[in-house]
């Protein structure tokens, strides 16, 4: 009787989950021409046009000011997130830690060197590092949130 019940469970296509955006991060730590770079790579990346966050309040420790911009990041979703994702995981050899889950199922992680994600290497350009964060969703979540 139970297994039944899980099989039922599994079949219903409400249940799949699937990716529903990914957010590619790139936190410099200063602004200027380093900054425009690792915009221009995730520019590259993505074919999108990414977005400046900037410092919350000043840190003389990190030598950053309130409102500098230190980081640029882009939203990417369908199926480019998921080219992209997958090109991700292949330079972490598909193996995540458990602590890179969150409790909602969302998860992320870094890789430090872009070059490896098939960009070719520009010495121009430099190295950057970037965050993957993956928000995963499920069929009617928008229901939830009207």
């Amino acid at each position: 009787e139970n297994a039944t019940m899980a099989d039922e469970k599994a079949k219903n296509p409400m249940r799949d989950i699937k990716v529903d955006k990914l957010i590619l991060n790139c936190s410099v730590g200063e602004s200027g021409d380093r900054l425009t770079r690792a915009a221009r790579v995730l520019e590259q990346l993505t074919g999108q046009q990414p977005v400046y966050s900037k410092a919350r309040y000043t840190l003389r420790g990190f030598g950053i000011r309130r409102n500098e911009k230190i980081a640029v990041h882009v939203t990417v979703r369908g199926e480019k997130a998921m080219e992209i994702l997958e090109r991700g995981l292949k330079v972490k050899e598909y193996e995540l830690y458990a602590r890179n889950f969150s409790n909602t199922g969302n998860f992320g992680f870094g890789i430090t060197e872009h070059i490896d994600l098939g960009i070719k290497y520009d010495p121009t350009t430099g190295i950057y590092g970037m965050d993957f964060f993956v928000n995963l969703t499920r069929a009617g979540a928008l229901v939830a949130r009207r």
